[in-house]
């Protein structure tokens, strides 16, 4: 795969250009780091996701060479921990590979640390990315994919799961989309949302920590949530959060398989079909700014 413009990024050794985009709100730094590497990626993502002091942002994703895609993607949280996998910054870093780096495909593959995604681009008729459906592997909810150290169920899995975290009772549904996910139907634990959603994350019971999904039920196959990202805290969005809804959802007997899954989060709306054998996302993919910045 390929077809880049080769062109370097600027040789200045003290600066370096980063890109500012946004899927629903959930907003992180790019760096094209094809040709110059970024050494401490961790503490360059501390220092700029300060919405006070810095640039601001839940995250830095580094877009890098792949040999087994068009482009990998390496995404840091806002504490500087590494994620395996993004569902709303994938979608950006399409963009960013058609509208700025230009590679004029509308069908795309990316490498995480998850796998292989695909993703396809719908452009408007400036061909400029307008949005984003990204096709993911199937929902995995065996324990130890997570990881989650409760026993699983007689069907292998952790559905509707009675838990007592931060002195509150309720069900929780364990979900891997490549990156652990915890998913709550609870009324109760969605109105403590505030204090719950750092205690649920950092919960004895998931050893690599979770990201967690409070959610309300508006209508079959349509939900409202508050997520809050597993080093980032609470965001507009998480694009994996709201697959991990929907298919927590769906083993909750709430919604369809093969069906337009609306998820509705703080940024806006998320539409999620999962299908026997696959996850397929969709939603909007926004450029705020460009900037230069020294990260060294």
């Amino acid at each position: 795969m390929g077809g880049f413009q080769n062109v370097r990024e600027e040789k200045t050794k003290r600066a370096r250009t980063f890109y500012k985009m946004y899927a629903l709100g959930n907003d992180y730094i790019y760096f094209d780091c094809f040709f110059r590497r970024i050494t401490n990626p961790s503490a360059l993502a501390v220092r700029l996701c300060d919405r006070r002091r810095s640039v601001g942002g839940d995250g830095v994703i580094l877009i890098e060479k792949s040999r087994a895609a068009d482009a990998k993607m390496r995404i840091f949280n806002a504490d500087g921990s590494e994620a395996e996998t993004c569902g709303n910054g994938v979608r950006c870093v399409g963009k960013f590979l058609h509208d700025f780096k230009g590679l004029q495909k509308t069908l795309i593959y990316v490498e995480t640390g998850a796998g292989i995604v695909q993703l396809q681009l719908f452009l408007n008729d400036k061909n400029q990315t307008q949005s984003v459906k990204v096709r993911l592997s199937a929902p995995r909810f065996s324990p130890e994919k997570l990881p989650v150290t409760l026993p699983p169920d007689g069907n292998g899995k952790i559905v509707a799961r009675p838990v007592r975290i931060g002195g509150k009772t309720f069900e929780i549904t364990c979900v891997s989309m490549g990156n652990p996910h915890c998913v709550t139907f609870d009324k109760a634990a969605f109105c403590a949302f505030d204090t719950l959603g750092k205690q649920i994350e950092t919960a004895p019971i998931f050893p690599e920590r979770t990201n967690a999904e409070f959610v309300t039920i508006n209508a079959r196959n349509d939900f409202s949530v508050r997520v809050y990202e597993r080093g980032s805290g609470e965001t507009s969005a998480c694009g994996t959060g709201a697959c991990a809804v929907a298919a927590a959802a769906i083993e909750n007997g709430f919604a369809d398989k093969n069906a337009d899954i609306a998820v509705r989060m703080k940024g806006g709306v998320l539409t999620v079909k999962i299908t026997n054998d696959a996850v397929y996302l969709t939603g909007e993919a926004r450029f705020a700014y460009t900037g230069k910045i020294r990260t060294e």
